[in-house]
């Protein structure tokens, strides 16, 4: 199989239960890469999560006003499956107005003590205006306080796929317990862009006017004419300068983080110069076809020794326009996997490396369904299993 600037040989190591793709070519230089003053910053496609540039991506760090982008998920969330709805009205309680409104002069919508305030206004206030007393209100009423708010969050956000990412406030004001990494703020954007079509376009909206007072939209990406149109910005001295953002250019959507920054200024011009240099320098390539046979995955006491394994959607990853990449899949599954196998179960992932980085993971599933075997069948499955075992064992101690 060859693409213009890679090639891919099939190599098949069972024992470890991994299928190895490897495509010897030239790496990336690294002084291709832009030269940026975030800590912490990642570069992502959008359609499935191929990385194109990370430094720092996975540490624990302050999410400062980012955290409203899961404040904004869950309720994106209840709305879908109909819990809550856009007219529903709530309660500006004493305390989101004295700690998110106008008294704590931080973010808000300098909504009224008392006022009743519809979801969707609510909405507007934490997204375009990154209202910390809108947040507030949204927990209260949803979750009763915002320790259990909290607590719907990180809960949520496993539902979602960020794996270590905690919540402990709906507005990410500083608290030892509220942390985030950097690529799951991208994986969050991603989902929300992804699965929320209907209200994505509330993160580009220029500005919002509440109690008669106008503010605009805090991104700083929406002005640059660069194709931006989401999400949020953030910024707390524990944190530093923050943002996340999205842009799209000739139909292909990009996701940038940076974190930690010094300055506003830094963080609008390092995101800009991370996404103009993703679309310069890469285009997507197709590795595998929808439905296309990747490899297999070893059966235990099945009428078949193996079953093949594909991607719901086509397997593809980001690749530089000028010049080669050294790419590495790999099937990474537990097995052998026991009989019987439905077809379209999920059995593992593939996962895809660019020189030395993971930049694509995607779910396998059973191609074909696999009854379970014979006696014979089964009775040989497990002989092999055992003298597998008890090599590895002799191995272990050599």
């Amino acid at each position: 199989m060859a693409f213009p600037t890679f090639r891919l040989v099939f190599l098949i190591a069972a024992a470890a239960f991994i299928v190895g793709l490897v495509a010897p070519a030239r790496a990336a230089d690294k002084k291709e890469e832009p030269k940026i003053d975030a800590p912490h910053a990642i570069l992502i496609e959008a359609e499935q999560g191929s990385v194109l540039y990370e430094h720092n991506p996975d540490q624990l760090i302050y999410p400062a006003s980012l955290a409203k982008l899961m404040t904004a998920e869950y309720v994106f969330h209840l709305l879908r499956e109909g819990k809550i709805k856009l007219s529903d009205e709530y309660t500006v309680s004493e305390d989101a107005w004295r700690r998110g409104g106008a008294p704590s002069r931080s973010s808000t919508m300098f909504a009224k003590l008392h006022s009743q305030i519809s979801v969707d206004d609510l909405l507007h206030g934490v997204i375009i205006q990154s209202a910390n007393d809108a947040c507030i209100v949204l927990a209260e009423a949803i979750a009763g306080n915002e320790l259990e708010f909290g607590d719907r969050l990180t809960k949520r956000a496993r539902e979602i796929g960020l794996a270590k990412s905690t919540f402990t406030n709906s507005n990410g004001l500083p608290d030892p317990g509220e942390q985030v990494t950097t690529r799951e703020l991208a994986l969050l954007a991603r989902y929300i862009i992804l699965h929320y079509p209907k209200f994505y376009p509330l993160f580009g909206q220029r500005d919002f006017t509440w109690n008669n007072i106008n503010q605009r939209n805090r991104n700083p990406l929406l002005g640059m004419s660069i194709g931006a149109d989401g999400l949020k910005t953030g910024f707390t001295k524990e944190a530093g300068y923050g943002l996340v953002g999205s842009a799209v250019v000739n139909g292909m959507r990009l996701i940038v983080v940076v974190n930690g920054e010094k300055t506003a200024k830094e963080r609008a011009e390092d995101a800009k110069k991370l996404l103009e240099w993703g679309f310069r320098n890469f285009e997507p390539r197709i590795l595998f076809a929808s439905g296309q046979t990747i490899g297999s995955a070893k059966v235990f006491g099945g009428a078949e020794g193996h079953v093949p394994l594909v991607a719901k959607a086509p397997v593809r990853v980001m690749v530089p326009k000028n010049g080669d990449a050294r790419l590495i899949a790999r099937i990474v599954y537990t097995g052998p996997v026991p009989a019987p196998v439905a077809k379209g179960q999920q059995i593992g992932k593939v996962k895809v490396w660019r020189n030395d980085n993971v930049v694509l993971e995607m779910p396998l599933q059973a191609a074909a369904p696999v009854t379970k075997g014979n006696l014979s069948q089964r009775a040989f499955d497990a002989v092999s299993e055992l003298v597998i075992a008890l090599f590895r064992a002799g191995a272990q101690r050599l």
